[in-house]
């Protein structure tokens, strides 16, 4: 992902952004997409490991990822991390606020991010004033919830190697879905991340990459990866090779 980024691209509008059918203006037309741009604020980049929010703050916004990652993380009542998403363009973050008016969980870039915001104050009136957005806002609640149920199935059910290939799979799925590259991509996230987010030991996550290489499924280059083998990346979860 391009850190050098061009403040002027920041600005373009929801009708000329290429994620957009990934973000708040899904099957939304141009004279909704026109409304909801008079509300969105885009401000500048938000450097590696700052804070979007943290938990326990008031929740003010909706953020849809313009382009960086962002991870959330939750805190358990003994101090310790787990990391519950990473977030690529195109996907939003804020919804943890919900139910409370504050946030549950804290969200920070790994690398220089840009973000859309959705101010709460209009999200209501916004609602009611496109249809569009409704229709977003229900799809993106259910993708909500298959997220965590997906986490829990990854990290309650799956072998270390399973967990590790489904983890892959999922950031190529999310690749092709944005038009990139879905078998050679860069990792924003370090190894300390991934072993977070999984459940797993970091030493165990280093061997499994390593594994994986030398069985001819991925080449690994520090964070850039390349997947030789799909089928056999699927193989390694169980999934069937052909859809």
């Amino acid at each position: 992902m391009n850190k050098a980024l061009n403040i002027q691209k920041l600005k373009v509008s929801c009708s000329q952004c290429s994620l957009k059918e990934l973000c708040f203006p899904r099957g939304m037309d141009a004279t909704d997409m026109d409304k909801l741009d008079e509300v969105i604020n885009r401000n500048r980049p938000i450097h590696k490991n700052e804070h979007l929010y943290r938990e326990g703050d008031p929740s003010r916004a909706i953020y849809a990822v313009r382009s960086g990652c962002i991870k959330t993380v939750v805190e358990s009542p003994a101090g310790d991390e787990q990391i519950i998403g990473f977030h690529l363009p195109g996907e939003l973050v804020g919804f943890d606020g919900f139910a409370t008016d504050t946030h549950s969980c804290t969200a920070l870039t790994l690398e220089t991010t840009s973000v859309c915001e959705l101010p709460l104050e209009n999200l209501e009136k916004l609602c009611e004033a496109i249809p569009g957005l409704q229709r977003a806002m229900r799809r993106i609640m259910g993708l909500e919830v298959n997220n965590d149920h997906d986490l829990l199935l990854l990290l309650g059910k799956m072998s270390a190697d399973e967990k590790l290939a489904t983890f892959l799979l999922d950031i190529s799925s999310r690749m092709r879905e944005r038009h990139w590259k879905e078998n050679e991509f860069n990792l924003a996230m370090p190894r300390q991340d991934i072993a977070n987010y999984l459940g797993l030991a970091v030493e165990t996550v280093s061997r499994l990459f390593a594994q994986f290489q030398d069985n001819g499924v991925i080449t690994v280059d520090k964070r850039h990866i390349t997947i030789n083998d799909m089928d056999a990346l699927k193989k390694i979860t169980g999934a069937c090779e052909h859809h």
